[in-house]
């Protein structure tokens, strides 16, 4: 099997070069920006600028059966573009378009793309999870450009034969891990004091292990063609709950205060972080009964275990 990962140095397509550079049935492409120092060994690197609308994939994608895209424009904080819209539609709609269709002229079988949770909605009444098959309602821009992009990406399955799969994922973390993950392993290791001490929600996660292992299986599985699935750890945390077993994995008990709900929406519209407020008490959940029973797929990685090993990378690294 020849395949093309793009976004090769990301958080999850570094994860996905690495596990496919281990199975010597695999024949794998990296398509890069420049760099190349990274890439494992095995690999072959293609360098093809970035995730433009004109980007000539050619080289990348000549003599490919299966391109995982994994790049994409995502996580701008501060974003100072003066049409954020139209600029994520450039990279994750048109660019993202553009690539698919030279992968189809050039004879590719199967294009995955990794999309978002944010195409079903920003959060879930507590106990009733998005599927698989709900009707999409992305409310942000990153959201609606994926939606924009999965939609592309069936018509043009339905125009050339080509296959695609399309995985929408929850908050990824995992070894390495940046962002609001990162943030909140800083808190906890400083054993600074959190009012969330009293949050009852769930909301699904997935480990970098498993949204791996999820792709892998996709890039060969036959029932796949042609769907989108859902993926998580197949286990739902509340942020209390969260907070409590990452600090135990990091070695600091979280002190955390049982502030109500009231009084965090009240200080949070203050200061004007009701959409950060959201996201640490806001559900949102995922059901992947459809990827368990379509792919005969459970998660194989363990919260506990995951959270053990993205804890024991933060304690080692300079992250701190």
């Amino acid at each position: 099997m020849k395949i093309l990962v793009t976004g090769a140095t990301g958080f999850v397509g570094s994860a996905l070069l690495l596990r496919l550079s281990l199975d010597p049935q695999h024949q794998v492409k990296a398509a890069l920006r420049r760099d190349i120092s990274n890439i494992p060994g095995g690999v072959t690197p293609v360098q093809v600028g970035g995730l433009c609308p004109e980007t000539d994939w050619q080289p990348a994608v000549s003599g490919v059966n299966t391109i995982v895209h994994t790049a994409a424009r995502a996580h701008v904080m501060n974003d100072t573009a003066g049409d954020p819209l139209a600029e994520y539609r450039r990279v994750n709609v048109v660019a993202v378009l553009n690539l698919a269709r030279q992968a189809a002229a050039a004879g590719a079988g199967r294009f995955i793309f990794i999309s978002s949770i944010k195409v079903n909605g920003e959060g879930t009444p507590l106990g009733r999870p998005y599927s698989a098959d709900d009707a999409p309602a992305p409310i942000d821009p990153y959201g609606i450009s994926k939606r924009e992009a999965e939609d592309g990406l069936r018509q043009l399955a339905a125009e050339t034969g080509m296959e695609v799969v399309i995985i929408r994922p929850p908050l990824v973390y995992g070894p390495g891990v940046k962002a609001n993950f990162l943030s909140m392993m800083r808190w906890l290791s400083k054993g600074m004091p959190l009012p969330l001490g009293a949050i009852h929600n769930r909301r699904s996660l997935v480990a970098l292990g498993n949204l791996v292992d999820l792709i892998v299986t996709c890039i060969e599985h036959p029932a796949a063609a042609n769907e989108t699935f859902l993926v998580s750890d197949g286990e739902d945390l509340s942020t209390t709950e969260l907070l409590r077993r990452m600090g135990q994995m990091l070695g600091r008990p979280a002190r955390l205060l049982p502030v109500s709900p009231w009084m965090l929406e009240a200080g949070a519209a203050l200061l004007c972080k009701r959409t950060v407020l959201r996201r640490l008490c806001g559900s949102l959940q995922v059901d992947i009964t459809k990827t368990r029973s379509r792919l005969s797929w459970s998660p194989p990685v363990s919260v506990d275990d995951a959270l053990r090993a993205t804890a024991r990378h933060f304690l080692e690294s300079s992250f701190r």
